[in-house]
C-alpha cells in the first residue's frame, strides 16, 4: 500500500527556514502529483503546494508564494518543501498528500494517501 512519511519539521524562529521531506513507497512514485498540506488546532485542512507528476508545474496557496517551494525527486521518491521566510502564521501540522491524478490540485478530497504529519511552530 502507499505510504508516505514526513520529516524535516521542527522549531524555528521567525524569518527562519527549514525544509520538510516526505519519502514515499508503495507504487511508481512518478505516475503522480504530490502535495503539501497544513492544519492547526480547530481549523480545516489547507492546501499549500502541489507538483505534477514531472515536477514541471507547481501551484501554491498565495500567502506562501514566493517564500515556499515544493520540489521532487523522483529517483528518490521524495516530495521536498522548502520554506523560508517563516512567520506565526505557518504555525501548523504539515501533511504529505498523493492520489491517482498526475496533475496538480488544491482539492483536498482529490488526495487518498496522507502522512502521519510533521510539526511546524514558528517562534515570534
Amino acid at each position: 500500500q502507499v505510504q508516505l512519511v514526513e520529516s524535516g519539521g521542527g522549531l524555528v524562529q521567525a524569518g527562519g527556514s527549514l525544509r520538510l521531506s516526505c519519502a514515499a513507497s508503495g507504487r511508481t512514485f512518478s505516475n503522480y502529483a504530490m502535495a503539501w498540506f497544513r492544519q492547526t488546532p480547530g481549523k480545516e485542512r489547507e492546501f499549500v503546494a502541489a507538483t505534477n507528476w514531472s515536477g514541471d508545474n507547481t501551484y501554491y496557496k498565495d500567502s506562501v508564494k514566493g517564500r515556499f517551494t515544493i520540489s521532487r525527486d523522483n529517483a528518490k521518491s521524495t516530495v521536498y518543501l522548502q520554506m523560508n521566510s517563516l512567520n506565526s502564521e505557518d504555525t501548523a501540522v504539515y501533511y504529505c498528500a498523493t492520489g491517482s491524478s498526475r496533475y496538480v490540485s488544491r482539492r483536498l478530497e482529490e488526495y487518498a494517501y496522507w502522512g502521519q504529519g510533521t510539526q511546524v511552530t514558528v517562534s515570534s
